[in-house]
């Protein structure tokens, strides 16, 4: 399954069509008939992920037509594409990691965070062998994780708490994919990762060699995706960004209230049995509307984006990702979800 897990690369690539096709927002999830009225078409730049189940819901219970909106769902290889196909008007919007939004408005691009689509509750997690109880035991022992993704953000953060860094071990960068391998391989005992990784590492040799040490569920808000458009979009469509949030809202309320029908939604987009799809998406929280606010309001507490936004920021700096972090304030139009919730 492809995750919308990468680092910080902002060269273009070729847009997936194999995987969901020109109509794939509508036909491939193929819930509720689609009315003719539909009036906005929308180019969403997107990779497969659990914590998007409110989109692939909306899209096959007829929300998003119902909000005068023709979703088509783009595909993309490499979550790192998205970016720069929302900055050049490839898409309309996109789906990202909050991290990708510190990157990539360092560098000048301005692209704004216009709603929280979900944050990592325990999908992200470290794991090591049973003998190592605390994280403050990591100090000069090999740590295999992926640079420069959220796991290398969750890994800082977790280093933090315990009053180190990562000057204090030794890294080993492997993709994360590659994580349950090296440690099964005795190169490191220690591994942050995601799932379906996470799982894998944890039952192997029967559940009797390695745990969870330290999880997102411990640092919500750390790890979040986003929707995100242009200043030129939010000046000149106002209308679409609303009704999108409006149907993603119905999507999350639509997975609470049926969601034996969600999981079968969720599984089929992402290639998947409703069963893995139910286990999968309890290791991330979708925030209710009524929560929303509080991830873009400033805040030194996650999971707002002025918790989270410079500890991201200050690690890709040290890596030389970015010269200086940008103003979180302009990273962010809270508007659209403090209108919707009502707040002012």
């Amino acid at each position: 399954m492809t995750t919308r897990r990468s680092g910080v690369s902002h060269t273009l690539r070729p847009l997936r069509r194999a995987l969901l096709g020109a109509a794939a927002g509508l036909a491939l999830l193929g819930g509720s008939a689609v009315p003719a009225a539909a009036t906005t078409k929308v180019n969403l730049g997107i990779v497969p992920w659990i914590g998007y189940g409110p989109i692939y819901v909306a899209a096959a219970k007829g929300f998003f037509a119902a909000n005068g909106l023709e979703v088509n769902m783009v595909n993309f290889d490499d979550p790192a594409a998205i970016p720069p196909a929302v900055y050049s008007g490839q898409v309309n919007a996109g789906t990202e990691t909050y991290d990708q939004v510190i990157g990539t408005n360092a560098k000048g691009w301005h692209l704004k965070v216009v709603m929280p689509i979900d944050y990592s509750a325990g999908a992200d997690a470290m794991v090591s062998t049973d003998d190592i109880t605390s994280v403050s035991q990591l100090k000069g022992m090999k740590v295999a994780y992926a640079s420069l993704t959220p796991s290398d953000f969750l890994l800082g953060y977790a280093l933090k708490q315990v009053g180190l860094t990562k000057n204090d071990i030794t890294s080993i960068n492997v993709p994360a994919e590659g994580v349950p391998g090296v440690m099964a391989g005795g190169s490191a005992k220690v591994g942050v990762t995601y799932e379906p990784s996470v799982t894998g590492i944890v039952k192997a040799d029967g559940g009797t060699k390695f745990h969870v040490l330290f999880s997102s569920k411990q640092a919500p808000g750390l790890i979040t995706d986003v929707l995100v458009v242009t200043p030129k979009s939010i000046k000149n469509d106002p209308a679409m960004i609303t009704a999108f949030i409006k149907a993603f809202v119905e999507g999350e309320e639509y997975i609470k209230s049926n969601p034996e029908d969600a999981d079968a939604i969720m599984g089929k987009a992402l290639g998947e049995g409703a069963a893995d799809a139910k286990a999968q998406y309890a290791g991330v929280v979708n925030p209710p509307l009524a929560e929303m606010p509080g991830v873009l309001a400033k805040s030194d507490k996650l999971p707002s984006f002025w918790a989270s936004g410079p500890v991201i920021g200050d690690l890709l700096k040290a890596e030389g990702q970015i010269q200086a972090v940008p103003p979180i304030a302009d990273t962010y139009d809270a508007s659209f979800i403090n209108a919707e919730a009502g707040v002012k």
